[in-house]
């Protein structure tokens, strides 16, 4: 579906979407830091924080995939 999706987008919809994914994953690795200092500061003991970080992980992974299909023909990256 994000594959068709992203093949019927003009190139300024590309980078545009290209931008907005990049603002996030920057504000999700910023996240995933925030989580894994707080994680250390109690040494592991938060299940409520692993879950968070869980899930940013996850969150990062699908962000970082969706880059790599806007780039089909390696005109953004």
């Amino acid at each position: 579906m994000i594959d068709y999706y992203i093949k019927n987008m003009s190139e300024d919809e590309k980078g545009q979407k290209f931008l907005e994914l990049i603002d996030e994953q920057n504000n999700l690795q910023w996240s995933i830091i925030e989580k894994l200092s707080q994680l250390i500061k109690q040494n592991w003991n938060s299940s409520n924080m692993q879950k968070d970080l869980e899930n940013f992980m996850a969150r990062h992974s699908t962000i970082t995939k969706e880059l790599n299909s806007l780039d089909i023909d390696n005109n953004i990256l």
